[in-house]
């Protein structure tokens, strides 16, 4: 038998009734086809098993007690808020312990028990707090639901920060630690939130790691990536007022944007500090037990873009808990398509009528920029388009030079929004402006980018991260089509540092103000150090994945093969090492540190 085959059919001996269910309710929801693909995504082999991977993560004990004998400037109280309601024994022992295990020492733990019939429960709550002064608990009348159970707990808070935990979840030893480092470091923080894994089974085995990226309020509203562990300064929690009882089962979805949405700094720990426990009854391990929480998910979202002033369409994915939004086109802005062409007559004509024949919004300008042709097809085709009134044509007679070439049609459209286009590509999704153009248009958003695939259907480009391969690389490159990835990244609207102008919109007027495109990066990663300084200035940078398109660039395409081209490749690597070696050393915001830069699908960096 096939190696491939062996590994599946010991995979699929060990699977238990429960799982068998599971499995049963997931295809049901999918259908076979999607349910087939997100199977094969599960339980692929990990190219770096997290297992023993995390074994040599974790703080070895000489770190442990060397984190115990900090002395710290301020070292600020932190409250662990907990509500309690049926919790076994034995987890609720643990919780407790993985508190105990804290190598900071001031904390305390709130736990509001909403089971005042559980016995155990109350005889483990006594005894415990009886041995150790940090722990305080009360026993509510009766169980009041998870946001109102939790709100007994915040008031019993009396730390300058609170964190969140679940009644049934652990802390990592060195997670107060990190917490109170990070304080220390960053004192105007007001939100602090933390990677995490889960665990399953008496052995507390670690599986399914989420390493997360700084703020993203985009992938925010795609998904609730923060999660755990999640601590705010008890002045900020007073201000927004806690949990709200119309939003239980995603309550601390609603939390967290309201949270984040009025906290001056938000830090995020990119360590795995917070496990969460799998079992039959959890969310973590069966989601179709609380379908109501994703609905309350999605009002979440739709009371984020009231407050922040958006418009936007909120939609359930297949993938449970994660989220479209469909940001409205505001009028009807004229939007300049920009695309340089040299000879490829064919590729440009296949694009050209994509464009008419698929796109829904009709307020478009074409703009083809003619760099030094020689064949008489293509002058002839110009010929043709140029009768067309949307179809202008702007003559580049000058060495090819991406970054100059579009710096001088930026000048000569007339839209507020450019669009640039690379002649090699076809469009899929025919509102695939309107997609762009919802997301551009927003207050403080300046640049859109796409999802494209290869001409085989693999994806091309879903988001650029810094570091990848060195400078900047596309993410999920050569993924089937209809797969999502690490966490459903590659089909999540997010913020990133940059996106590729294979097919990439921007604001005119933010174009203008970083004054466009770097003209010594004729060739190779002027998109890239285009999207780094509009971030510099502080305006966003999206990727969305609901505009579709082909980009038939080769697979091979890139290699260098001349002395002179490989000069300048390389002149233009230093180039970004000089500009950018600040970022580059400190890593790509959007990205983890805990994740390749060798490999394009989010997977772990091998421990050294």
């Amino acid at each position: 038998m096939p190696k491939g085959k062996l590994e599946w059919k010991r995979m699929l001996t060990k699977l238990s009734p429960y799982t068998i269910q599971k499995g049963w309710r997931y295809m049901k929801h999918y259908g076979i086809k999607e349910f087939w693909i997100r199977l094969h995504e599960r339980f692929e082999p990990e190219e770096v098993p997290y297992g023993p991977w995390y074994e040599q993560y974790v703080p070895t004990e000489e770190e442990l007690e060397k984190q115990r004998k900090t002395k710290w400037n301020s070292g600020p109280k932190i409250s662990i808020a907990v509500p309690a309601y049926k919790t076994p024994e034995v987890f609720l022992r643990q919780l407790i312990q993985s508190l105990q295990d804290q190598t900071y020492e001031n904390w305390e733990l709130c736990i509001a028990n909403a089971s005042p019939q559980d016995a155990s429960m109350e005889y483990v709550l006594k005894s415990c707090s009886a041995m150790d002064s940090r722990i305080v608990w009360k026993k509510l009348k009766e169980n009041r639901g998870i946001s109102e159970n939790t709100n007994e707990a915040f008031a019993m808070a009396t730390g300058d920060y609170v964190g969140l935990l679940d009644h049934d979840d652990l802390l990592a030893p060195n997670a107060l630690y990190e917490v109170a480092k990070a304080l220390e470091k960053e004192p105007e923080t007001e939100v602090i939130y933390t990677d995490e894994d889960k665990v399953r089974g008496e052995r507390l085995e670690h599986f399914q790691p989420h390493l997360k990226p700084d703020f993203n309020e985009d992938l925010l509203r795609s998904n609730n990536y923060i999660c755990h562990f999640f601590v705010v300064k008890r002045d900020l929690l007073k201000k927004v007022g806690g949990m709200r009882k119309e939003f239980d089962g995603a309550q601390d979805y609603d939390f967290i944007f309201r949270c984040t949405e009025a906290a001056k700094k938000i830090y995020h720990i990119p360590e795995i500090l917070y496990h969460w426990r799998t079992h039959e009854a959890s969310t973590a391990d069966n989601p179709q037990s609380k379908l109501y929480a994703f609905e309350a998910g999605r009002r979440a979202i739709e009371g984020n873009l009231k407050r922040r002033g958006l418009q936007g369409k909120v939609s359930h994915t297949k993938d449970y808990g994660f989220y479209r939004v469909k940001y409205a086109v505001q009028g009807e802005p004229l939007v300049s398509i920009i695309i340089p062409n040299k000879d490829a007559k064919e590729d440009l004509e296949k694009c050209i009528r994509s464009i008419k024949e698929k796109s829904t919004y009709k307020n478009y300008e074409i703009l083809i920029v003619e760099n030094n042709s020689e064949t008489e097809d293509i002058f002839s085709y110009y010929k043709e388009i140029s009768e067309d009134p949307a179809v202008r044509l702007l003559k580049w007679k000058r060495e090819f030079n991406y970054s100059a070439i579009n710096n001088f049609a930026a000048k000569k459209a007339k839209g507020d929004y450019l669009l640039f286009l690379n002649n090699d590509t076809e469009v899929i999704t025919q509102d695939w402006i309107e997609e762009l153009l919802g997301i551009c248009q927003r207050p403080g958003t300046a640049v859109a980018g796409a999802r494209l695939y290869y001409g085989d259907k693999t994806i091309q480009h879903a988001g650029t991260v810094i570091g990848i391969g060195g400078i900047a690389g596309h993410m999920f490159v050569n993924l089937p089509q209809g797969r999502t990835g690490y966490m459903h990244k590659a089909a999540l609207i997010q913020d990133l540092s940059a996106v590729t102008a294979a097919c990439m919109m921007v604001k005119r007027s933010v174009f203008q103000e970083v004054q466009g495109f770097e003209e010594q990066l004729a060739v190779a990663f002027n998109d890239v150090d285009f999207c780094l300084r509009v971030r510099e200035k502080n305006y966003l940078v999206v990727y969305n994945p609901y505009a579709e398109l082909y980009h038939y660039e080769s697979k091979s395409r890139g290699t260098e093969d001349s002395k002179e081209k490989v000069r300048r490749f390389q002149s233009e690597i230093e180039f970004m090492r000089c500009r950018w070696e600040k970022l580059l050393k400190a890593g790509d915001p959007y990205y983890n540190k805990n994740l390749s830069l060798t490999k394009w699908n989010y997977s772990l960096r091998p421990k050294d």
